[in-house]
């Protein structure tokens, strides 16, 4: 019963931060996008975000995976 209320308060709390950094990388990508990655904080998320995907291997990757970071934080603030 104990490990129940634990897992579901580590699961409230997950969500509750997830929410939370959504906005601010989606952001970040898009100032980053918008000012280049020399911009002070965004640019550095930009880098790095950058950075994993190219160790995937497609450079044209990270505009699609920044469009759909951005349509989903859209989609989330509709609901």
């Amino acid at each position: 019963m104990n490990l129940k209320l634990t897992l579901s308060s580590i699961t409230t709390f997950l969500n509750k931060l997830t929410k939370l950094l959504i906005p601010l990388v989606t952001v970040s990508l898009l100032l980053g996008i918008i000012f280049g990655p020399d911009t002070p904080y965004v640019g550095d998320v930009y880098k790095n975000v950058t950075n994993i995907l190219n160790m995937l291997g497609e450079d044209a990757l990270l505009a699609l995976i920044s469009l759909v970071i951005i349509l989903s934080y859209l989609n989330i603030n509709k609901e």
